[in-house]
């Protein structure tokens, strides 16, 4: 049975060495995220609340309306992406979060964006 209210995120982090200063502690990073409205009732995003973590363990939340300037309305089976980005005073780290969504029949309800991983790579063991 598919859930009445349900959206489905997917994301996909990037390191951007150009706009990085590891010298400085800075690091640069962007992720796409692609929200699909995976339910039946047409849905619009409202806003986001995000939790990024850096490597020493400091974490800075971040809340607000919409995702870059947009307040999509999705359709079900319609999807948006977006790209944005965070910097990190440390190689490594993560962010988690939710979005707030309000149905077109006025219900309102959270869509949970699974933690995920901000990695310069230099942590990686190559093979």
């Amino acid at each position: 049975m598919m859930a009445k209210y349900h959206c489905r995120v997917e994301v996909e982090p990037q390191f951007l060495p150009e706009q990085s200063a590891p010298a400085q502690s800075l690091f640069s990073f962007a992720y796409t995220i692609t929200i699909t409205n995976s339910g039946e009732v047409p849905a619009q995003l409202i806003s986001r609340h995000w939790f990024i973590a850096n490597a020493m363990g400091e974490i800075e939340e971040v809340k607000g309306l919409g995702v870059v300037g947009h307040q999509p309305l999705l359709k079900p089976g319609e999807s948006f992406q977006y790209t944005s980005g965070c910097r990190l005073r440390s190689p490594s780290g993560s962010m988690q979060g939710s979005f707030f969504f309000v149905a077109e029949d006025g219900h309102r309800f959270d869509v949970e964006i699974p933690p995920f991983t901000l990695d310069d790579g230099s942590s990686r063991v190559l093979h």
